[in-house]
């Protein structure tokens, strides 16, 4: 399911700035970097009896990523359900602020994702903008 969303070049430009597909190696090692690195969680709905898997969050101690990666999911309310979890869950862990290294001027869902769930825009980068939210 992930190497299919990964093949989709609109999400992978939202995500990555950039226009090529993953191969499977690229998101095995991507995958092995965030679960080592940081708490990855994919993100499933229940439909049908039964969860079904549309994306991934993974939050680090100085960064933090979601994605929908199932198209259709998406504006449906599901990231910010997810972004108000993740919150909670870096207080749990006793994390001051939460980090988003950049999100693209171009993805502007993210972007009014993470301003409608509190987090401010800090530091321009070379594409977009960092965020952080006070815990």
């Amino acid at each position: 399911f992930a190497f299919e969303w990964h093949q989709d070049l609109e999400l992978v430009w939202l995500i990555d700035g950039d226009q090529e597909r993953y191969s499977l190696d690229l998101l095995n090692r991507m995958y092995d970097y965030l679960s080592k690195n940081g708490e990855c969680y994919f993100i499933e709905i229940f439909e049908d009896n039964q969860f079904i898997p549309i994306g991934d969050v993974t939050l680090f101690a100085d960064d933090f990523a979601i994605a929908i990666g199932d198209k259709r999911y998406w504006k449906k309310g599901i990231g910010t359900k997810v972004l108000h979890r993740m919150i909670e869950r870096a207080r749990d862990v006793g994390l001051e602020e939460i980090l988003v290294e950049e999100i693209y001027d171009w993805n502007t869902g993210s972007r009014k994702l993470f301003e409608k769930c509190g987090f401010e825009a800090v530091e321009k980068t070379k594409k977009g903008w960092s965020y952080k939210m006070i815990l």
